[in-house]
């Protein structure tokens, strides 16, 4: 597994590499994570409905080819995008969706957050509130979009959407547990319970 740390990176410009590394990869390529972080964005995923928008903020909005409804990313958050060969490992759609949470939910634990999954919403929440959404695309056995984790961002902007497309959903971050940690090192953890969940055998 290569871990790659792209800093802050801009959302067109590495939706455009996932995409073309999917494309060109065969089945000697190896998966690969990539860390970072990027300047304000709503994502709108192929499902997205433009009501979910609820109010123009200045932020622009980029559709992409994720399942799923509008998010928002931005400073203090940290994104893994999961370039993963599942044919070669072995893992189905589902199983890869879990072993993320689980990934996600390891890491809170080492804060003392106790976290869980929600039947039907994919992500982490903490109580009622999201802490990481989760979106993928999966083409020719090959999986590229990720996750993010909110660790210490201002998070007014989702105020702005209908996160996820659910009304109304209270959204969290690791900050307002008192938990104080930069996104890099946050980031490293998340890389290292996901390659941890990826190694995996498959039962």
């Amino acid at each position: 597994m290569i871990v790659r740390r792209l800093g802050r990176a801009d959302y067109p410009e590495t939706f455009a590499a996932m995409q073309e590394f999917t494309a060109t990869r065969s089945d000697k390529t190896a998966d690969e994570l990539w860390l970072c972080e990027h300047p304000p964005v709503f994502t709108q995923g192929l499902s997205g409905k433009p009501e979910h928008l609820l109010k123009d903020i200045g932020i622009p909005v980029v559709q992409i080819d994720r399942g799923g409804q509008i998010t928002y990313h931005g400073p203090g958050q940290v994104v893994v995008y999961l370039l993963i060969d599942l044919r070669r490992r072995g893992i189905m759609v589902r199983e890869l969706v879990r072993r993320i949470e689980q990934a996600v939910i390891d890491v809170l634990v080492g804060h003392g957050i106790n976290a869980a999954r929600r039947v039907g919403a994919p992500g982490v929440y903490v109580g009622q509130a999201k802490i990481a959404a989760l979106g993928l695309r999966i083409k020719h056995g090959c999986s590229y979009h990720g996750v993010s984790l909110n660790v210490d961002m201002d998070l007014t902007p989702y105020g702005a959407i209908n996160p996820c497309g659910y009304e109304g959903m209270a959204v969290t971050q690791l900050r307002d547990f008192g938990v104080e940690c930069d996104t890099a090192r946050v980031g490293d953890a998340l890389a290292e319970h996901l390659t941890r969940q990826l190694e995996k055998t498959t039962p």
